[in-house]
């Protein structure tokens, strides 16, 4: 789990990098397996990073949240826009319910802004002081993918 012990990878998460051996098991079976639907990205049988759907319930099925990590050495060579359409493609199949998926990221972090675009996401706008993370409050581009989307 490369991704979970880079300080570049996990700057922008909600998670804190791991630095033993015993955390990142700890974040495996306390985060990962638990989860409803969250999947490893793999590169040659490898596990080089993470993505997960976050279906909402209630009155908020219709959407779902998007999230993903990626290890450092494999930025900037389109692995998570690949995955991140291969992962709208199927969430839309297994809820039908869905009718867009969302992905909050920081206003610094252009590089997932980019990934974003070109997976087919559509930028709504920025939620100003929105989220507060390790200790410090940021400003947040909400991005959705809706089908059909008459916006792109």
């Amino acid at each position: 789990m490369a991704w979970v012990t880079d300080d570049r990878v996990s700057a922008l998460t909600h998670w804190d990098t791991c630095t033993t051996k015993e955390e990142a098991l700890n974040y495996l079976t306390k985060t990962i397996i638990p989860h409803p639907w969250f999947m490893a990205i793999c590169l040659n049988g490898k596990p080089i990073g993470s993505i997960f759907v976050m279906p909402g319930t209630g009155k908020h099925k219709c959407r779902a949240e998007v999230g993903y990590a990626l290890a450092f050495k494999y930025w900037g060579r389109g692995i998570m826009t690949r995955a991140l359409k291969m992962v709208v493609h199927l969430a839309f199949e297994e809820w039908p319910q869905l009718e867009r998926i969302e992905a909050l990221v920081t206003l610094e972090n252009v590089s997932s802004q980019r990934v974003l675009e070109k997976a087919g996401f559509f930028k709504e706008g920025v939620l100003v002081k929105y989220y507060n993370l390790k200790g410090k409050t940021w400003d947040m581009v909400m991005y959705s993918y809706v089908p059909n989307d008459p916006r792109l």
